[in-house]
């Protein structure tokens, strides 16, 4: 404060913030200061570690070649986990000699890295700090688009192993075959290039013959990215379980989820894992299956200008979300974006003054500002919705309403003056009112509580430099999606050709929306179904008032040239 960086008023805020902290989950001084202040990290840091007398190194520009290869021999003469442990906490060996290292760190006073460098294999260690962005600028330029696991991968020879008995596992055996064949490097360059290539999630699938099979979901599409022969499938589960929180190597009988973190091109990637049991062609083998979902917080989108919703899409959720109180519904199946376009709503409507809480499970972005409440055994979904209103929450993201108790509890919050969001599976938005119904809701609270439910779904979008207009236009099948005469004569329509820079013609997704607001009429229209919600009646009015379907939203897609014919009638139902 007496050096200009901070406020006397943020000083107190910041006292006041670190006072009313649990002691168990306390943070620092200066982590308040820089993460719920926004004051400058590198003056905070400067004054705070000249305080400990931890000297600074001034590195300006670019590292020099001579002192990246410098730091890379470090690195690989480093125990590999520590190595990790050290870059996820911003710090790298700048210099070392026979005795002495000495280590580059953001934040020298982070007590875990004293712990880390007292692990390495010097007599003596020194910690000094470095700006956060030079210690980044270190880390890409080690690991620049570089993957080694992969070169060596190239350089294995592997041999056909044996079994004699599939009932029987031997521990042992199974240990030197993953020594031996080096999966270590498979996994690792695995998670490296799903990253590097965009893929959503990682499948890993054991065949018969000792093959096993890698897929990453690429656009929405799963695609063969390598498969890996003469190696056991159960070696290769063993590694990403070794390498895998919260599950345990040895279990193989039942369904397992964990978590994966790895720094990779300087950026903090978390890999959430399920993994399950399943039969294969050698019935006897105790094989799993394996699902990694890559969660990249560069992805998320917080702007909600960004999420591609169509003009009155747009207008209606915008509306709905800066209502007071009242439930927000996002509704479509698994990987159609739920996350994204709740995460970007909620971003648009946090502020220091309100309190955001959010129930998931499992939690898949971190939102800062918002509290996400940790399920476990101690704390079940159920108990977290019924503790929530005890809170004082003002904004709440309830994951998924999955049953008549978490839709009661939801709708309660939503008529009792907190805003809400939340997801439902259901193939289009009216039809998210027929299931909280079916499930127990009764109409008027439906009626009072919503305020939007919004259907979406994730297309593919034409590559920009291989689509074509397209050859052969099928005037039937065109006028059966929906589309005029005058439209199909007005516009040019494009389809996929294939280039070095996309998948088959295609390159990242776009989003469709049906947006269902709740006006009065509609509002009255629920209230006056009774026993029975016509879903047909909504649709219908919805769409006399402008709402788009989900079909009418990708019609528009191919008119802006970014999707083709076969991505809609793919992807969508027929308009009733």
């Amino acid at each position: 404060m007496r050096k200009g960086v901070i406020s006397a008023e943020e000083l107190q805020t910041a006292i006041a913030i670190h006072e009313n902290e649990p002691d168990h989950d306390k943070r620092s001084f200066s982590n308040i200061l820089i993460k719920e202040l926004g004051a400058d990290r590198h003056k905070v840091m400067q004054i705070i570690t000249g305080i400990y007398a931890f000297r600074e190194l001034a590195i300006s520009g670019l590292p020099s070649l001579k002192l990246i290869e410098s730091i890379r021999e470090i690195l690989e003469s480093l125990d590999e986990r520590i190595v990790e442990d050290m870059i996820y906490r911003s710090a790298v060996p700048f210099k070392a000699d026979k005795d002495l290292i000495i280590l580059a760190c953001s934040d020298p006073t982070d007590p875990k890295i004293s712990k880390l460098a007292a692990d390495l294999p010097y007599k003596m260690y020194e910690l000094a700090y470095c700006k956060l962005e030079t210690v980044e600028k270190i880390i890409q330029s080690v690991y620049k688009q570089k993957n080694e696991y992969l070169k060596v991968l190239d350089e294995i020879d592997f041999e056909d192993p044996e079994i004699e008995d599939p009932k029987e596992l031997d521990e042992e055996e199974l240990d030197a075959e993953i020594n031996k064949s080096m999966l270590n490097s498979l996994v690792e360059g695995m998670l490296m290039e799903a990253v590097r290539k965009g893929a959503s999630d990682v499948h890993i699938i054991p065949g018969k013959s000792n093959v096993t099979d890698i897929l990453f979901r690429l656009d929405g599409r799963l695609k063969v990215w390598h498969s890996q022969p003469n190696v056991k499938p159960e070696a290769l589960s063993a590694v990403i379980k070794d390498k895998t929180l919260n599950v345990d190597r040895f279990e193989r009988d039942s369904s397992q989820d964990g978590f994966i973190q790895r720094q990779i091109d300087g950026t903090n990637i978390r890999y959430r894992v399920s993994i399950m049991p399943m039969v294969g062609e050698e019935f006897e083998r105790k094989l799993e299956s394996i699902v990694i979902r890559v969660l990249d917080d560069r992805k998320v989108i917080t702007d909600l200008g960004k999420l591609g919703l169509q003009e009155k899409a747009q207008e209606d959720f915008t509306k709905a979300i800066n209502k007071p109180s009242g439930i927000v519904i996002i509704t479509g199946p698994t990987g159609s974006g739920k996350s994204t376009t709740l995460v970007a709503a909620l971003h648009s409507v946090m502020s220091p003054e309100v309190n955001v809480l959010t129930i998931e499970e499992p939690v898949e972005y971190l939102i800062k500002g918002a509290r996400q409440l940790k399920i476990s055994e101690n704390m079940t979904f159920d108990q977290a919705m019924r503790g929530i209103l005890r809170h004082d929450p003002d904004i709440v993201l309830v994951g998924e309403i999955r049953d008549l108790k978490t839709a009661e509890i939801a709708i309660k919050m939503a008529n009792t003056g907190h805003l809400t969001f939340s997801t439902l599976h259901t193939n289009d938005a009216p039809s998210a009112v027929s299931r909280l119904f079916k499930m127990g809701v009764e109409p008027f609270l439906i009626a009072n509580a919503i305020n939007l439910v919004m259907a979406q779904r994730l297309i593919r979008r034409l590559c920009d430099k291989c689509k074509r207009p397209v050859q052969n236009l099928s005037q039937e099948a065109f006028l059966n999606l929906g589309f005029s005469e005058e439209e199909m004569a007005k516009h040019t329509f494009y389809e996929p050709v294939g280039c070095d820079a996309c998948n088959n013609g295609y390159r990242g997704r776009v989003g469709i929306f049906e947006a269902l607001y709740f006006d009065n009429d509609i509002k009255k229209m629920i209230f006056d179904a009774g026993g029975v919600i016509d879903e047909a009646m909504l649709r219908e009015y919805a769409i006399k008032n402008g709402m788009l379907t989900l079909r009418a939203s990708g019609r528009l897609r191919m008119i802006n040239g970014l999707t083709s014919f076969d991505e809609v009638i793919a992807i969508t139902l027929e308009d009733h």
